[in-house]
């Protein structure tokens, strides 16, 4: 085989990176499918309580959805070695995680005030508590990760420029930013 000839098949391999997200991705789609399953089959007993999304929600979505658009920019930037634009998008992404967390805990405090508690056996309470919350925790881990790609952006020392560290992150955000998609129109449609 020529040089040419392997250069060009590991080219078509997976990263072991990307491809250990893409495991993870598929185990947390997993967890969340037996979750919204259990709540369906909950949803059909005698009692249960609906659910009224609060406004908030919209507002937190339209952030992370926004934040989805900021990283692919930033990847775009990374790609193009445009770091003072990289660093401002990813600073930028990290501050709409932050505004996303900062209003979905505001939603809870409204479903608080309309009595949806995590106590209780007839209500969606407890699966919107604990739905919600998970999201809310790998969320934060993305909030951690653009964090670390921030000062690593601006303390690290950039020898070559792999893009697939600012690609693994992108794909993470953007399955966080679908997964919450899909579970407000859950919770909506079905709740």
């Amino acid at each position: 085989m020529t040089i040419e000839a392997v250069s060009n098949q590991q080219r078509k391999k997976i990263h072991p990176h990307k491809f250990t997200l893409w495991v993870a991705i598929a185990s947390i789609l997993m967890m969340f499918a037996g979750l919204t399953s259990a709540f369906i089959v909950k949803s059909n007993l005698t009692g249960w309580k609906n659910i009224d999304m609060p406004t908030i929600f919209w507002y937190s979505t339209a952030a992370i959805i926004i934040s989805s658009i900021t990283v692919q920019m930033a990847i775009r930037s990374f790609k193009q070695r445009e770091m003072s634009q990289y660093r401002s998008l990813i600073g930028l992404t990290l501050v709409l995680g932050v505004l996303f967390v900062v209003l979905q805990w505001f939603g809870f405090k409204e479903l608080w005030v309309q009595n949806i508690k995590f106590t209780g056996s007839a209500g969606a309470g407890q699966f919107l508590y604990v739905i919600f919350g998970l999201h809310a925790l790998h969320v934060i881990g993305g909030i951690i990760t653009l964090l670390v790609m921030l000062l690593k952006a601006f303390f690290g020392k950039t020898k070559l420029y792999s893009s697939v560290p600012v690609e693994v992150m992108a794909t993470y955000w953007h399955f966080v930013d679908i997964l919450w998609i899909y579970l407000l129109v859950f919770f909506i449609v079905i709740g």
